[in-house]
């Protein structure tokens, strides 16, 4: 986890921004690096639950509409971000750490 943080600027010079959980077990907030260069997804989901349960949420993200949230421990890929809320379900005391890319569109390169 430490390494996670030190590869992602936005965990240390970030902005912070909470967002509203459906379930007051979990919290949300999404964390932005200032705007460098070459850079332009560095905007990173977090999503922790403080229940020992397994717990749902819904989140309002339409503000990035077409993005996907890619886990940055695994680097898996969660599907698309659309008009509807954003369901998530997370392991008791478990926690996610995404960072919202810009879909891909034709003619354009993916960065890292």
């Amino acid at each position: 986890m430490i390494e996670i943080r030190k590869q992602n600027q936005a965990f240390g010079l970030g902005s912070y921004t909470e967002l509203q959980s459906s379930n007051p077990a979990v919290i949300a907030f999404l964390r932005e690096a200032p705007s460098t260069e070459g850079k332009e997804d560095d905007l990173v989901l977090c999503v922790h639950n403080f229940s020992r349960f397994a717990q749902p949420t819904e989140l309002d993200l339409r503000a990035f509409n077409g993005r996907h949230p890619v886990e940055l421990i695994g680097g898996v890929r969660f599907p698309a971000i659309g008009e509807l809320p954003y369901l998530l379900t997370l392991a008791g005391h478990g926690f996610y750490w995404f960072r919202l890319r810009r879909a891909v569109t034709p003619g354009t390169a993916r960065r890292s």
